[in-house]
């Protein structure tokens, strides 16, 4: 069988059976395709022809003001939202407009809000279990023995999230920076490979903000990840290119001095 005729059976299946990205096809180093995306919601254009590409393992930090269009383009991604024309593919093959959210996330897209959601009154160890099981059924899945695979990969997270001293304290506990580390651990136990990240740092302290960018720049390369964010010292810090929306279009592309240095950026968004 041809590879263009592989392609179409897959573009047929629209995501059914993937599971967390395994067998993602981005043999042209892309994961993410948004060509001419249009959205309007009772006449107002809140996407216009907006077309990104976001290539594997790449950390894409998207700035802009307020009704720029940031989550939007986050909701389309993740199928929230549906476009009213145009196209959004994840991989070579998987087109994100035929897919329902809970396809998208078992895809391999997962998104992190920004406020934290995360189970109070379970312990942190119970919330990172819970995101791995299949069945979703809270206290079916917290009665499920776990493999010694899965409590590796969550003793690993702990590790990566910084929250292996506090495994067993009630989330709700938890300092807000490290709730914001809890979601974007639960993320990470279900191995995306495509991870959006809503104002990760807002209401951080500066340390858990300088932790944040750490943790973002080792996630990159084994993870590809689009980040919002207003505050331009933590995108300084972390991103490979940097893209700017307003009034729900690309203004502007490159690295955070080349769009620091653009002047349309400097008018409608950074001022003098």
């Amino acid at each position: 069988m041809s590879s263009g005729i592989d392609a179409g059976l897959a573009r047929d299946a629209i995501g059914l059976g993937q599971v967390a990205g395994q067998g993602l096809n981005t043999r042209h180093g892309t994961i993410l395709s948004l060509e001419d995306l249009c959205v309007s919601f009772d006449g107002f254009k809140a996407l216009t022809d907006l077309t990104l590409y976001i290539g594997v393992g790449e950390l894409r930090c998207i700035i802009g003001p307020n009704g720029a269009g940031k989550t939007t383009l986050m909701d389309v991604i993740t199928g929230k939202t549906r476009p009213d024309s145009g196209s959004a593919w994840f991989g070579e093959t998987l087109d994100l407009t035929r897919m329902s959210e809970v396809q998208i996330a078992q895809a391999g897209i997962g998104r992190k809000f920004q406020k934290p959601t995360v189970f109070e009154a379970l312990s942190v160890f119970e919330n990172l279990e819970l995101a791995q099981k299949t069945d979703k059924s809270v206290w079916a899945s917290l009665r499920a023995r776990l493999s010694g695979e899965q409590r590796d990969r969550i003793d690993e997270v702990l590790d990566t999230i910084r929250l292996g001293q506090e495994r067993q304290r009630p989330a709700g506990l938890l300092s807000h920076g490290q709730k914001q580390f809890l979601e974007i651990g639960i993320l990470l136990v279900q191995n995306p490979q495509l991870l959006l990240l809503d104002e990760p740092v807002a209401g951080m302290t500066d340390a858990e903000t300088e932790f944040t960018a750490e943790l973002f720049t080792s996630l990159a390369r084994r993870h590809s990840l689009m980040v919002v964010e207003h505050d331009m010292g933590f995108v300084g810090r972390i991103a490979d290119q940097v893209t700017v929306l307003h009034q729900g279009q690309v203004l502007a592309e490159g690295s955070l001095e080349q769009v620091q240095n653009d002047e349309r950026v400097i008018e409608v968004y950074l001022g003098r």
